[in-house]
């Protein structure tokens, strides 16, 4: 589970804390190098993925850590 000040997933419903970092756009509203981001648990990256997907708005996903650590630097 997670504390008042861990990211969670934003599956709806889930209050897991997230693993992931799904980073995407929709190309009609967001310029091409726009990155709006879900967070996600284990159990939820693989649905938010493909929700993302088939609509062609993923451009990636990666862990958390790696996501802070590329923020920080």
């Amino acid at each position: 589970m997670s504390d008042e000040n861990t990211p969670i997933c934003s599956a709806k419903g889930c209050r897991t804390a997230a693993v992931w970092v799904l980073a995407w756009n929709n190309p009609k509203i967001h310029t091409p190098e726009r990155r709006k981001t879900w967070l996600a648990c284990e159990e939820h990256r693989e649905h938010l993925s493909e929700f993302l997907g088939v609509r062609g708005f993923l451009k990636d996903v990666v862990l958390l850590t790696e996501w802070e650590s590329a923020e920080r630097a």
